[in-house]
């Protein structure tokens, strides 16, 4: 899942459009459906204001890519009318982009837009593939906030490098032993958290032990490298940790639509989140900086977050406020 604003992927396929109207796959249709419905239900209750969000989507599939809720679509898409299932009007094109993408990017305008290939392409389930459109819409509400492009620019981490990969390619010192180290620790404290479900008040003891390790992970980076873990565990961290509140939500405070539980690989929302947070502890607690370079972020990010829900509950009203770290949320100067 990344999250991309001035980078173009590699353009893969080109194959013209069919002479014979295309149409959205139905089990595609009713998964951005359920994801549309999903978010209408419950994500101003998740996070505030969510909903201001646009969410334009392009679905990638093997030989066309299918655009829905976008207001200005690029000249090089065809309409295909209005969905009344996705209470949108369609629009196509041939493929550009690969059919395993995640991301989000103005891919067919302006309009920061998801880009996500079907589950078969990307490896997620139906319930999980829900789950990761939300996660990217996420990115198209922190995209929307004034100043946030100006803000990145003021982090100075792209080093002349203009197209955003910075975000993929920083050269953060993921091989050093000492960083290594610390990282680990934090990810351990963090992992306290976690395994208790992030709903329980934190002791001053966990609390303290998470400022003492986060701040020997600081004191062993250099400014702009402090700077770029704290961007991502703002950025994608807290994208991930999304996914796992959406879930834990759904599961308690939504019905799937049947067509939805009718997908054959459907499941349900409380099985869904349980795993998210079962695997959130396992990165956590063998987290490895060296192997898994800046994925190792996510996890750390979404820990981080729900340590914030118990220790700080109001603390997505500020976070806005003081984009690009999550420090200051707990009282640390940034």
């Amino acid at each position: 899942m990344r999250a991309l604003w001035a980078v173009v992927p590699v353009v893969v396929a080109v194959a013209p459009l069919p002479s014979q109207r295309p149409g959205l796959p139905h089990a595609d249709r009713v998964r951005i459906a359920e994801a549309f419905r999903l978010a209408a239900r419950i994500q101003d209750r998740v996070w505030p204001h969510w909903s201001d969000a646009a969410f334009a989507l392009l679905l990638v599939t093997d030989s066309l890519e299918f655009l829905v809720r976008h207001p200005n679509p690029s000249d090089d898409f065809q309409p295909l009318g209005r969905d009344s299932l996705l209470e949108s009007d369609v629009f196509v094109r041939r493929r550009m982009f690969a059919p395993d993408l995640l991301a989000t990017f103005p891919a067919a305008g302006a309009v920061p837009t998801i880009v996500i290939g079907q589950p078969g392409k990307t490896g997620k389930p139906s319930t999980e593939w829900v789950l990761t459109v939300l996660h990217e819409h996420f990115h198209q509400l922190q995209y929307s906030r004034p100043g946030y492009y100006a803000g990145v620019d003021s982090l100075h981490l792209s080093h002349g490098d203009h197209t955003g990969m910075w975000m993929l390619n920083y050269p953060f010192p993921y091989d050093s032993a000492p960083i290594a180290t610390r990282f680990g620790a934090l990810a351990r404290v963090l992992a306290r958290t976690v395994g208790l479900g992030g709903d329980h008040s934190p002791a001053a003891a966990t609390l303290a032990a998470y400022a003492a390790a986060r701040a020997a992970l600081e004191q062993a980076l250099s400014p702009d490298d402090d700077r770029y873990l704290s961007f991502q565990l703002w950025q994608e961290g807290v994208a991930r940790y999304l996914e796992y509140r959406v879930a834990a939500m759904a599961a308690r405070e939504y019905t799937p639509t049947p067509a939805f539980r009718a997908l054959p690989d459907y499941a349900d929302f409380a099985g869904v989140a349980e795993r998210l947070r079962r695997d959130l502890l396992r990165e956590l607690e063998s987290a490895d900086l060296a192997k898994d370079r800046r994925v190792a972020f996510y996890p750390m990010g979404a820990a981080t977050a729900l340590l914030l829900d118990a220790a700080a509950p109001q603390w997505k009203a500020r976070y806005f406020t003081r984009m690009f770290t999550l420090d200051s949320l707990f009282g640390r100067q940034p």
